[in-house]
């Protein structure tokens, strides 16, 4: 296997650098041969770790067969080191525990679950924070992510940075949720024109507001229950929160 010319991954153009590229587009933009140059971290003197990522492909033909190489194999091929072949092991099997170990998400059916779920983190917050529940079709969990932090009386929110995440992740549906430092839940004009002004967004893009809760100290209010979220003009949801 003889070293072949190629450019430095320094000098190639900087959206084409496998790092700088993940960064921008995300990890399933790139190639095999870009996320295995990433685990390698380097190549070597005369070939970039884009170059060895080609070995290493060339050599064992397909990801199974590379997932299945021992460390003694794997290094084997020019530019990989102990090292880098434990690297690679290690990475291969994970994967594969992966595979075999899909993440547990939580269903979300009622008000109560989401303060179950959120309690934890934002129950005794100094200040007020705004997250949203993002749930797959199904409404399980996806994520819980957080939107903004704002100060004692109140918080940013707008709708783009609300649904950028929700849209990346693919959710069906999303659930609004923030704290009220005073310990008293009740909504506030602002909570209500925000609701409004998101539940109407949601629409508009097809992901669909569910409700949004408001912690307080040992309690919570739901805007869906208090009627200020309802489905007119909306198709019938598979949950009613």
């Amino acid at each position: 296997m003889g070293v072949r010319s190629s450019l430095t991954i320094r000098e190639m153009p900087v959206g084409e650098r496998p790092r700088e590229k993940m960064l921008l587009l995300g990890a399933r933009q790139l190639t095999n041969r870009e996320l295995i140059a990433i685990l390698l971290g380097s190549g070597t003197r005369d070939a970039s770790a884009l170059t060895v990522a080609d070995w290493l492909l060339s050599e064992f033909q397909n990801l199974g067969n590379l997932a299945d190489a021992s460390v003694e194999e794997l290094q084997g091929i020019p530019g990989i080191g102990e090292a880098k072949a434990i690297r690679l092991a290690a990475a291969c099997e994970l994967g594969r525990r992966l595979v075999h170990s899909p993440p547990v998400r939580p269903e979300v059916r009622s008000a109560r679950d989401v303060v179950e779920h959120v309690q934890g983190v934002m129950g005794h917050l100094d200040r007020e924070e705004f997250r949203v529940l993002l749930l797959d079709t199904k409404h399980r969990l996806l994520e819980l992510h957080k939107v903004s932090v704002g100060h004692l009386n109140g918080t940013l929110v707008h709708p783009r940075e609300v649904f950028k995440q929700a849209i990346r992740r693919s959710s069906d549906a999303v659930i609004l949720v923030h704290n009220h430092p005073s310990g008293d839940p009740t909504p506030s004009p602002e909570d209500i024109a925000v609701t409004r002004r998101l539940v109407a967004a949601g629409r508009i893009i097809g992901i669909e507001v569910l409700d949004h809760v408001i912690l307080g100290a040992g309690s919570y209010v739901s805007l869906r229950q208090e009627g200020y979220i309802t489905d007119e003009g909306v198709a019938s949801l598979a949950i009613r929160i």
